[in-house]
């Protein structure tokens, strides 16, 4: 559903402009903040938090050291669909304020966490604000379909964005503060989202409240049995599995290949904004002549190679140079799938349950996170970094089996592509 009208008389009947219209620049800027306020928090604690947990009481158990790092996931997973749906019913930005709130508290736990066992409680409660389909929703509500994948893209550039700059950051704040300043840090973050909110977001558009006439029930049974939806939930949940789990191994193979704790950002910063670039260079254009289908693919089977690569590289002796050409390449594939797959979803869901497709589709997200965590423990206790890297490449071979039947996206109109865009 797109709230942005023509432009001029008779514009119907020309090519729709592809740049941001000044409401949807605002809208995407504004959203894409809140996410990398959110992020950035998350960040800061990812690249230090399997080294600094061992500190806590119960912190020399791998398995429970991936359980706190992936119980937010699992919480997020639990709670995205009702924060999702209370947006069609309530509005997005009151949705949004209360989840930042509660992120916040759990961030307050976290930070005064006397023994891992609270440190996991505090992640899940953090993971309880679950946000993040509410503001993809309204995203989607006020940006037009020629134009959202950029938009999406723009939140997608500001997580990735985050993570670079909690890659520098993040060491040096850990020396100074520890992880309980770090998750200080990330609860007024949160606060500082909340004023975002409620000071910049654009009024969101009253149109989705009117047409959230269909029953819970029917809306949420609507995205659950629509096949692109399916597929795009299942993508979703491997990606995520994948990133999560295979950060349990990562920094301690770039400890074993020689670099310290506080340079790792060194091969991370790189390999992030390098991605940037070649997202740019590829995605859009590639979207714009209608071979959406062969980027997603292909970035899919690109993240499937690396963990192939992961897989030699932790058989032997890892040097710093493989391992940071091997997350250069999967951070390329990661961010065209973050870009696209949203916008996906948002553009193939009815608009009725818009709210409640992305809080699916956000479940499933979060719930690979959860589930990378804590199978990312158990694999790299049991059977080493070689079979958490092998599982990550059968994953992603199952998700392009999975994927492949998507339908062939045409050239981008500003109508909504409900039957082909997946």
């Amino acid at each position: 559903m797109s709230t942005v009208p023509p432009t001029a008389p008779g514009a119907a009947d020309m090519p729709e402009s592809t740049a941001l219209l000044a409401q949807e620049r605002r809208s995407a800027v504004s959203l894409a903040l809140i996410f990398a306020l959110r992020m950035l928090g998350l960040f800061l604690v990812l690249p230090v938090f399997s080294l600094e947990a061992r500190k806590y009481p119960g912190g020399d158990d791998p398995a429970l050291i991936g359980l706190a790092m992936g119980i937010y996931g699992l919480t997020q997973g639990v709670l995205q669909i009702p924060f999702g749906v209370a947006s069609d019913r309530f509005g997005r930005k009151r949705v949004m304020v209360i989840g930042l709130v509660i992120f916040a508290a759990g961030s307050a736990m976290a930070a005064l966490a006397p023994t891992l066992a609270w440190l996991v409680s505090g992640r899940a409660l953090q993971g309880a604000g679950a946000i993040s389909a509410a503001v993809t929703a309204l995203l989607a509500d006020q940006t037009r379909d020629i134009v959202r994948t950029k938009a999406m893209a723009m939140v997608g550039a500001s997580i990735g964005l985050m993570f670079a700059i909690s890659l520098v950051l993040s060491p040096l704040l850990n020396s100074l503060v520890g992880l309980n300043g770090l998750f200080a840090l990330t609860g007024v973050l949160a606060l500082a989202g909340i004023a975002v909110v409620l000071w910049w977001v654009p009024p969101e558009p009253r149109a989705h409240a009117e047409l959230a006439q269909v029953s819970v029930g029917q809306g949420l049974a609507a995205v659950l049995r629509h096949p692109a939806l399916l597929r795009l939930y299942f993508g979703v949940f491997m990606l995520h599995a994948v990133q999560l789990a295979m950060w349990v191994a990562l920094p301690t193979m770039l400890v074993q290949a020689g670099l310290a704790k506080d340079h790792h950002w060194w091969v991370y910063l790189p390999a992030v904004l390098g991605s940037f670039f070649v997202m740019g260079g590829t995605l859009f254009p590639m979207e714009r002549r209608g071979y959406l289908r062969a980027v997603f693919l292909g970035a899919v089977a690109l993240i499937g190679l690396v963990q192939l690569g992961l897989l030699g590289v932790a058989t032997g002796a890892p040097t710093v140079t493989e391992l940071s050409v091997l997350l250069f390449l999967f951070f390329c594939g990661f961010n065209i799938l973050e870009a696209s797959q949203p916008s996906m979803a948002s553009r193939v869901a009815p608009p009725s349950a818009r709210g409640s497709a992305l809080g699916v589709y956000n479940s499933l997200q979060s719930l690979g996170f959860f589930c990378g965590g804590l199978l990312g423990g158990w694999l790299v206790k049991n059977t080493g970094p070689q079979g958490l890297f092998i599982a990550c490449a059968v994953a992603m071979l199952l998700w392009l089996a999975v994927a492949w039947p998507m339908a062939a996206t045409p050239g981008r109109s500003s109508k909504p592509a409900a039957k082909s865009a997946a």
